[in-house]
């Protein structure tokens, strides 16, 4: 049996570079060769926090090539214990044998393809010449948001919202040395109407994004808020913008920022104009104005850990040779 290569999420966290992710993702969504059957998605009940804890198992695979599938929990909680919320392993296969090739450190895989998914979309979406973004949020995947909206835009100024203002300090301290200034802010309000971005990574049952704050040319990145009974953005938001999803088939039946819309007859499925499938295979237009708001929602999904997979696990390969 072949030695399995344990990646690290150190080895992640030092070799990541954005602009090569973004576009191995978009390769990936342009091609759509990899078969990846819908995710198993089951919420169980963690009685001495009361709060409810998600397993997810994501497969994924290239026929004759790579698979893979990823073991994740989500454990909205776990800040009582000083753990992030998503907890994991990537099991990277040999498709055509059969074998384990790696063994992956999910967490950080996650959240960079994660980042790297809402630049793609970004890309698309958001306006080139977008200078100014608002983060809310202060998890793991937070200062990789911003990091990648800012490989694809050129961001000049960073604002972070958080619940508890120090952890938004926090970030910007991590990213003090950055091409951009970053600033904490207390109010999300303050700064909403002023920015070309924005983006939220948060797991809130209540919208925190306004709609009535919003202005024409707007992007709004959607990525936390991963079950049907939350969401990040209220009615009028989704009223007011052009709404785009990572992938029609999760997209429209996972997060509550589509799906309480959906319910409520806010929004109609025809009314979701593309996913990522369609505008990185050119199929389907993203941004066709300036005036647009663009509403963008992430749930996940199992190509974007496969492709992450073989990213990380091609440079391990080549960092040994």
């Amino acid at each position: 049996m072949e030695n399995i290569i344990q990646i690290e999420a150190d080895f992640i966290e030092k070799n990541t570079d954005f602009p090569n992710l973004i576009n191995a993702l978009e390769v990936a969504f342009s091609k759509k060769s990899a078969i990846v059957p819908m995710r198993h998605h089951h919420d169980f009940p963690n009685p001495p926090v009361g709060k409810e804890s998600t397993l997810l198992l994501m497969p994924a695979w290239n026929p004759g090539k790579e698979a893979g599938v990823k073991i994740a929990t989500v454990s909205p909680a776990n800040g009582e214990f000083g753990l992030p919320a998503i907890q994991g392993t990537y099991i990277y296969l040999d498709a055509l044998k059969g074998s384990i090739k790696a063994v992956l450190e999910a967490k950080s895989l996650t959240v960079k393809r994660t980042a790297a998914a809402s630049a793609l979309a970004s890309k698309f979406l958001s306006r080139p010449d977008s200078k100014t973004m608002l983060m809310i949020g202060t998890g793991a995947l937070s200062p990789n948001l911003i990091k990648a909206h800012a490989s694809i835009r050129p961001i000049e100024q960073v604002y972070v919202w958080g619940r508890n203002f120090k952890k938004a300090e926090h970030i910007c301290t991590l990213l003090k040395d950055e091409k951009f200034d970053i600033t904490p802010v207390k109010n999300i309000e303050d700064k909403i109407g002023q920015v070309d971005i924005i983006s939220a990574a948060t797991l809130s049952s209540t919208p925190l994004v306004s709609g009535k704050f919003l202005r024409p040319g707007q992007h709004l990145d959607l990525v936390g808020a991963y079950r049907k009974d939350m969401r990040e953005a209220d009615d009028e938001a989704v009223m007011k913008s052009d709404v785009f999803v990572d992938t029609f088939e999760g997209g429209l039946k996972e997060g509550g920022d589509i799906v309480i819309p959906l319910k409520n007859g806010v929004l109609k499925e025809e009314d979701v104009k593309a996913d990522l499938f369609a505008m990185a295979g050119q199929k389907l237009k993203g941004r066709e104005n300036d005036e647009q708001i663009t509403f963008f929602k992430s749930v996940g999904h199992a190509l974007e850990d496969l492709t992450a997979a073989t990213y990380y696990f091609n440079l391990f390969k080549n960092s040994r040779t």
